[in-house]
């Protein structure tokens, strides 16, 4: 179980990281948020590919699962840029 949790911070550290280095700018956010933008990155990319190909993982640790990651992880951090706290919807 914390072997599981642990590796669920270690991909969000990485895919949230790779996010922040695809976006241009400076983002104003810490390294614990940079691993929740990965971790829910994460999620969103997975649950994208299942819409996609609908059938499920072969495996902890795929290709295809990483890049997914990364890819939601930059659509999170740019929702998060532009709707988040201290930004106007209005722009």
């Amino acid at each position: 179980m914390i072997s599981t949790i642990i590796g669920i911070i270690i991909v969000g550290l990485i895919a949230g990281a790779i996010a922040r280095l695809v976006i241009p700018g400076k983002q104003d956010i810490g390294i614990p948020m940079t691993i929740g933008i990965g971790i829910v990155g994460s999620f969103l990319g997975g649950f994208l590919g299942y819409l996609l190909h609908h059938d499920k993982a072969q495996g902890a640790v795929q290709t295809s699962g990483w890049i997914g990651s990364v890819i939601g992880a930059i659509i999170v951090l740019f929702l998060y840029l532009r709707f988040g706290p201290g930004r106007s919807i209005a722009r």
